[in-house]
């Protein structure tokens, strides 16, 4: 779970402009810092199956925003990918 001000911290990178938190952007971020803290949480708990199908869940949710992100705005998808070490959906 990540908390308030980890969850601004990384929305401010994002933002379109001061008050946006729905962007593909944005959330692409968010879902990638709550897939990172579960999977950290998997490893150190390896048969806590509910969390990995949740976090399964997280990273396809990702993917499709990912995917309509890429279809609607590449640049801004070119620098998410870049920013957040992610790889390039197909």
């Amino acid at each position: 779970m990540i908390f308030r001000p980890e969850k601004e911290e990384v929305a401010q990178n994002f933002m379109r402009h001061e008050k946006d938190t729905g962007s593909p952007e944005v959330q692409i971020a968010l879902l990638t810092a709550r897939i990172k803290h579960l999977t950290e949480h998997v490893k150190r708990h390896r048969k806590d199956v509910h969390t990995r199908y949740g976090l399964l869940k997280l990273v396809e949710r990702r993917k499709k925003l990912m995917r309509y992100l890429k279809r609607t705005d590449y640049r801004s998808y070119v620098r998410v990918i870049k920013t957040l070490g992610l790889r390039d959906v197909k």
